[in-house]
C-alpha cells in the first residue's frame, strides 16, 4: 500500500506539472476568446435549463441531463476537495480554483456542443455521445477515442466512485462513530438499487436530490459567513495575495509558491467542475434538445453553479474560519471542513454530513453512467452487467482504503482523461466557431437543427 501511495503521488505530481496546467487553463482562455466569451450567455443558459423541448429527440430532458451532470460534479470536490487544495496549496488555491471555473464555462460549453453535434442513435433509439464520438467521427481518431474510454472507465472507478465513497464513510465515522465497514455496505446497496434503472432512473434521482442539497449546503455556507463576517474581507485579500506566491502568516497559514497554489487550485477545480475532463458531455448527448448550441449553453451553467458559486463559497468559508479561529487545523482538509461547520450550533455537523453524503452519492450515480457508456463504446452492452457488479463492489473497497491513495489516483485519472478531450476541443475549434455563429450569435437558439446534421445513426 505504501508503494502504491508513493507511485501515484509521484505520477500525480508529474501529470499536474506546468505543461498540464498550461494546457488546461490555456484551453479555457483560448476557447473563451475564440467563441467571443460565451460566458455572457450564462443567464440564458439558466433560463433554458428549466425549459422543455419535448418534441426534440433524446433520452432525458435538458434539466435531467444538467442535473445528472451536476450530480457528477457537485460532490466532495466542492467541499473536501477545496479544503484539500487549501491545505496543500495555501489559500491562494481558492483563487485558481475559481478562475478555472470562470474560464472553464467556455470549455464546458464546447464539450456539450460537440457531444450533441456528433452523437449517434442506436437501433433502439438510445442516444450515445461524448468525446469518444467527437474523436472518432469529427477527427477520425478511433485510437484516441478508445484511449479516452479506457481512462474514463478507470476515472469512474477512482474519481467517481472510490473518492466519493471514501468521503462518505470517513465523515460518518468522524461525526457519528459509524464504522466504514457498515456505512460502506449501505452505500453499495443503495447504489445497486439505482444503477440498474439506467440513465432515466439516475436522472430522476438526481433531479430530486441535487437542487435540494445544493440549496441546503449554500444556506449553511451563508450562515458561517454571517458568523465570520468580520473576517470575510481579510479572507478575500489573503486568497488573492496568496494566489501569486505572497507569504501569508495570518491565521497560521504558510504561503506557498505560485506553482503550488495553481497546481492544487486548478487540479481541484477540474476535479470539482470537470470542465475539460470530458465526462459531462457524455450525458449532455442524451438530452432532448433542438440543436447542439442550445444544449451546450445549458451544459455550461453546470460549471457556473459548481465552481463560480459553490466552490467559491466553500473557499471563503474555510479561509475565513481559519482566520476567525486560529486553533483550527487547516493541514488536514477534512478536519478543516468539519471544524468550520461545527461553528454552526447544533445543525452544522448535520448540514455537512447530509451534504457530503448526498453530493458524494449522486456523484457516484453520475459516474456510473459515464463508465457504462465508455464500456459500451469499447465492447458493447455485453460487458455492462460485469461493469455494474464491479462498480458496486469497488464502492465498498473505496469506503475503507486510505484517503491519500484515493485522492492521488483520482488526480492521475483526471489528467489522463482530460488530455485527449482537450485535444479534440482544440482540433475541432473550427466546428465550434461555425455552430456558435450559426445558433448563438445569430439569435437562433430556438431553431431546430436538421436531423442529419444533429444525429448520426449506428
Amino acid at each position: 500500500m505504501e508503494w502504491l501511495e508513493y507511485f501515484f503521488s509521484e505520477l500525480s505530481d508529474y501529470l499536474w506539472g506546468w505543461p498540464m496546467i498550461l494546457l488546461l487553463l490555456g484551453t479555457h482562455v483560448y476557447l473563451t476568446i475564440l467563441l467571443r466569451v460565451p460566458q455572457r450567455k450564462i443567464l440564458t443558459g439558466i433560463r433554458l435549463s428549466v425549459a422543455r423541448d419535448d418534441d426534440a429527440k433524446g433520452d432525458v430532458s435538458q434539466f435531467g441531463a444538467l442535473a445528472t451532470a451536476l450530480a457528477g460534479t457537485i460532490g466532495t470536490g466542492n467541499i473536501v476537495g477545496v479544503a484539500t487544495a487549501i491545505s496543500l496549496g495555501g489559500p491562494g488555491a481558492v483563487f485558481w480554483c475559481w478562475l478555472t471555473g470562470v474560464f472553464g464555462i467556455a470549455t464546458k460549453y464546447s464539450e456539450g456542443l460537440l457531444a450533441v453535434k456528433y452523437r449517434v442513435q442506436t437501433s433502439n433509439g438510445e442516444m450515445l455521445g461524448g468525446p469518444m464520438y467527437a474523436l472518432e467521427k469529427g477527427l477520425k481518431m478511433k485510437w484516441m477515442a478508445v484511449l479516452f474510454c479506457i481512462f474514463t472507465v478507470f476515472a469512474s472507478l477512482g474519481l467517481g466512485n472510490t473518492v466519493q465513497a471514501n468521503s462518505i464513510t470517513l465523515l460518518l465515522n468522524e461525526s457519528w462513530g459509524i464504522s466504514p465497514y457498515v456505512s460502506g455496505i449501505f452505500v453499495s446497496v443503495f447504489l445497486a438499487l439505482v444503477v440498474v434503472f439506467g440513465v432515466k432512473g439516475i436522472a430522476r434521482v438526481c433531479i430530486t436530490l441535487v437542487p435540494m442539497m445544493a440549496v441546503f449546503y449554500v444556506i449553511g455556507c451563508l450562515i458561517i459567513l454571517w458568523i465570520n463576517a468580520d473576517y470575510i474581507w481579510e479572507a478575500l485579500v489573503l486568497i488573492v495575495k496568496s494566489a501569486f506566491g505572497a507569504r501569508a502568516a495570518a491565521g497560521g497559514f504558510v504561503g506557498g509558491s505560485i506553482l503550488m497554489a495553481a497546481r492544487y487550485g486548478i487540479a481541484r477545480g477540474l476535479f470539482s467542475n470537470e470542465s475539460g475532463l470530458g465526462s459531462a458531455p457524455i450525458v449532455a448527448a442524451a438530452a432532448k434538445t433542438k440543436n447542439p448550441v442550445r444544449q451546450a449553453i445549458i451544459s455550461s451553467t453546470g460549471t457556473f453553479w459548481d465552481t463560480v458559486v459553490i466552490c467559491a463559497l466553500t473557499g471563503i468559508v474555510l479561509v475565513s474560519s481559519v482566520l476567525a479561529y486560529p486553533d483550527i487545523d487547516y493541514v488536514q482538509g477534512g478536519a478543516l471542513t468539519k471544524a468550520a461547520f461545527d461553528k454552526i450550533p447544533v445543525i452544522g455537523p448535520i448540514i455537512l454530513s447530509v451534504g457530503i453524503t448526498t453530493f458524494a452519492f449522486t456523484t457516484i450515480l453520475g459516474w456510473s453512467y459515464y463508465g457504462e457508456k465508455a464500456i459500451e463504446y469499447l465492447g458493447g452492452k455485453r460487458w455492462m452487467v460485469v461493469y455494474r457488479v464491479f462498480f458496486i463492489a469497488i464502492s465498498y473497497l473505496g469506503a475503507i482504503v486510505n484517503l491519500t491513495l484515493v485522492w492521488n489516483l483520482a488526480d492521475c485519472m483526471n489528467a489522463l482523461m482530460a488530455i485527449p478531450n482537450l485535444l479534440s476541443l482544440l482540433l475541432l475549434s473550427r466546428v465550434l466557431v461555425q455552430e456558435t455563429n450559426a445558433y448563438l450569435w445569430s439569435g437562433k437558439l430556438d431553431q431546430a437543427a436538421e436531423e442529419d446534421s444533429q444525429i448520426n445513426h449506428l
